[in-house]
């Protein structure tokens, strides 16, 4: 089984809100709802890997000191084993906006489980509620 590497963000506004994104038709997992992210590519740490992939997904431009450590998920699937940190940030330059997903939604931490979500995104739920 493979072993998958990846990195996402809760972006957390100035009410506390964090944001999550919808997978689009056509992906795995599709309409599920997830924190934003992904692959950390050969040569890359999961921070610039985390940069990247929000410019890239939401528009937006953030820093390595922006970019606060929480927890992580380990997950096996079907095909794959997923290892995923999770980030938090406060502070970014742009409006995120949605490329690559169906949509984006700014959720309370305590109303995420109202979302469903990739299994390995729920364990990471409960820190982000402890933190906010």
């Amino acid at each position: 089984m493979s072993l998958l590497l990846v990195t996402a963000c809760a972006l957390v506004d100035a009410d506390r809100r964090v944001l999550i994104a919808q997978r689009p038709d056509g992906k795995a997992m599709a309409g599920l709802w997830e924190f934003p992210g992904g692959k950390i590519e050969p040569g890359e740490t999961p921070e610039s890997a985390l940069i990247r992939e929000l410019e890239e997904e939401l528009g937006v431009m953030t820093k390595e000191a922006c970019l606060a450590p929480l927890s992580f998920a380990s997950h096996a699937y079907e095909n794959f084993h997923l290892l995923m940190t999770l980030y938090v940030c406060r502070r970014w330059q742009g409006t995120p906006v949605a490329r690559e997903h169906a949509a984006l939604k700014w959720v309370r931490p305590q109303a995420l489980r109202d979302y469903p979500m990739p299994a390995a995104d729920i364990p990471l739920i409960a820190p982000l509620c402890d933190l906010l």
